[in-house]
């Protein structure tokens, strides 16, 4: 099952995609958020939907994130091995952690925005991870069985706030715009091995990043567990995995984004998202 969010930023009802075909299931499920998750949202809706009875929603419409509001958003720094040799560190031992803000979630075909005095705004397509129930101190043999589903997640990162301003990573991670969600989110069901899929990203139509998961310095399912060791991972949740080698911080000379660029992005079996980028104005 693939659900969606559609409709004006703010304002998104939820809803699901079969064969291409969108459909409004808005008079069935609230949102698609903690409440949903935790009470057995997925297996209700799986349950109760009747195609033949249901809304189409038109594909004009804007699609927004397909998970409302995430409690966090937790991300895995360094967690590719070509990654971490392009951006001259050293292979971590233990899964680099850092967060990233939720007030940074927009759709996955929004207006990137570069954020004022930024001079090193840059791109990563990355497997996201939906927690679907509560999770502490698992195993990973039983990890996925904790997972909703997968989302695909351009987290967005400016170099300099991020590395070069002294503290944590999150300043670098957390802009207004920086974390493109979607086009929808995959059930678990549906992805048969989240440690083996290609990933890609296009800059301007040349494709910069072209990777597999199966490059993950810590798995999926190591990723889970070891989270789950220092904090209660709850429904709704989004861990996003780390990115693959061709990020502009690795370029020689690095690139970055400016105004005008459009970046298109997309993960196997997950869908493909577009965002345009603009400077900040204020």
């Amino acid at each position: 099952m693939k659900l969606i969010r559609f409709g004006a930023f703010g304002s998104e009802k939820p809803g699901i995609e079969i064969d291409g075909v969108r459909y409004d299931v808005s008079n069935i499920v609230r949102d698609y958020d903690e409440d949903f998750f935790a009470d057995g949202g997925l297996e209700k809706l799986k349950a109760t939907f009747d195609a033949s009875k249901a809304a189409v929603v038109s594909n004009d419409v804007r699609l927004g994130a397909p998970v409302r509001r995430p409690g966090k958003i937790i991300c895995i720094g360094l967690n590719y091995r070509k990654h971490a040799e392009e951006s001259g560190m050293t292979v971590p031992t233990e899964p680099v952690v850092f967060f990233k803000a939720t007030s940074s979630v927009i759709g996955p075909n929004d207006t990137i925005v570069i954020p004022k005095n930024s001079k090193k705004t840059d791109w990563e397509v990355e497997l996201a991870v939906v927690i679907g129930k509560r999770a502490n101190y698992v195993s990973e043999a039983e990890a996925l069985d904790y997972v909703a589903g997968y989302v695909l997640h351009n987290d967005v990162s400016e170099r300099e706030f991020q590395l070069e301003r002294g503290g944590q990573w999150v300043k670098g991670k957390s802009c207004d715009t920086f974390a493109p969600l979607g086009p929808y989110l995959v059930t678990r069901d549906e992805v048969a091995n989240p440690n083996k899929l290609n990933l890609w990203l296009k800059l301007n139509g040349k494709k910069v990043q072209d990777g597999n998961t199966d490059d993950f310095i810590f798995n999926v399912q190591e990723v889970i567990s070891y989270l789950s060791q220092y904090m209660s991972l709850m429904p709704g949740d989004i861990i996003s995995t780390g990115t693959p080698e061709g990020v502009g911080l690795g370029f020689k000379p690095p690139v970055y984004l400016k105004e005008g660029d459009v970046i298109e992005l997309g993960i196997e079996g997950l869908g493909q998202a577009r965002q345009e980028v603009v400077a900040y104005k204020g």
